[in-house]
């Protein structure tokens, strides 16, 4: 595990560093802002779209990969809704949770993280992970916050949800790079270059920008952030492990799953949760508690895969 931990401290130190520029007022929240820009939009994009186009579809996608990690997202997503309403707390607030105890960083944090320590044939399960998070759960939570609070789910919501994909560059980009692989061409040597030298980018501005954008965050509600952070880096992980089984997903493809799964909460649900008005500081507060855990849990899970052979 010692050997593990050594791999994955540089990846949360960088966070670290990151955090401390923001704590220390060195990097501001627009500095923030505009760091995260950059890597959406266009290193992260330049990332994906280079991943993808070098990608044997045909040889990756798989039924029961994709269908074991809906069941294990959805049972969690239930058993952490389940739990909120329990409390007594709003029905958009149970779903903004449920939706907090099972989205990943898996774009800013788990592409390339798990590219380097897993190796570059991890990235076609992690794309799929990702795939699954967007298209699937996403859009589940913009149907039903929309259908509670407009009492129903019109032919405008679908409009919305297709634009929101459209408009989103991880998906745009993933998408375009599959058609071009689908042409059996490669791209030319200056474009290859070009997105080498700036997708090489998104991984240390990504791990800075997640631990700027920690340091202005607070931990209130510390036991429902530490409920809600138990459910992403432990009963998610736990659980999609379980659905591997029952699917029939073995060796390295149930270990990426695995990995991907036990990753911190995203930053994108906080924004989100800003945009509907929804328990936004208790969504901050699991990702800071998530991610500070997961120096941990990520390093744990990943040694107990090797451990056991998976990866």
């Amino acid at each position: 595990m010692l050997a593990i931990f050594l791999k994955t401290l540089p990846f949360f130190a960088l966070i670290g560093v990151g955090y401390l520029a923001g704590r220390m007022r060195f990097f501001s929240e627009d500095a923030t802002a505009y760091l995260t820009r950059f890597v959406f939009y266009f290193a992260l994009s330049a990332m994906l779209f280079g991943f993808a186009a070098n990608l044997d579809v045909a040889a990756i996608f798989s039924w029961p990969f994709v269908f074991a990690y809906l069941l294990a997202t959805t049972v969690v997503w239930v058993i952490v809704a389940v739990v909120a309403l329990g409390r007594g707390v709003s029905r958009e607030e149970a779903v903004f949770e449920a939706h907090t105890g099972v989205i990943g960083n898996v774009g800013f944090l788990g592409i390339p993280m798990l590219a380097l320590l897993l190796g570059p044939q991890a990235v076609g399960p992690v794309l799929l992970v990702l795939a699954v998070d967007l298209i699937v759960f996403s859009s589940i939570l913009t149907m039903v916050i929309t259908g509670l609070r407009a009492g129903r789910v019109s032919a405008q919501t679908f409009g919305i949800l297709g634009m929101g994909l459209i408009k989103n560059p991880m998906i745009v980009s993933v998408g375009l790079g599959i058609l071009w692989g689908a042409t059996g061409l490669e791209l030319p040597v200056p474009v290859n270059e070009f997105l080498t030298l700036l997708g090489a980018a998104a991984t240390p501005c990504a791990l800075f920008a997640i631990g700027a954008s920690l340091s202005g965050r607070s931990a209130e509600r510390i036991e429902v952030a530490a409920w809600l952070s138990f459910s992403k880096v432990v009963l998610h992980p736990a659980a999609v492990a379980v659905s591997c089984w029952l699917f029939g997903v073995s060796g390295y493809q149930a270990g990426v799953m695995i990995a991907a799964a036990a990753l911190p909460v995203a930053g994108n649900v906080f924004i989100l949760a800003q945009h509907y008005g929804v328990a936004p500081k208790r969504v901050s507060s699991a990702i800071l508690v998530s991610t500070a855990a997961s120096v941990l849990t990520v390093t744990a899970v990943i040694a107990l895969l090797s451990q056991g052979g998976y990866i």
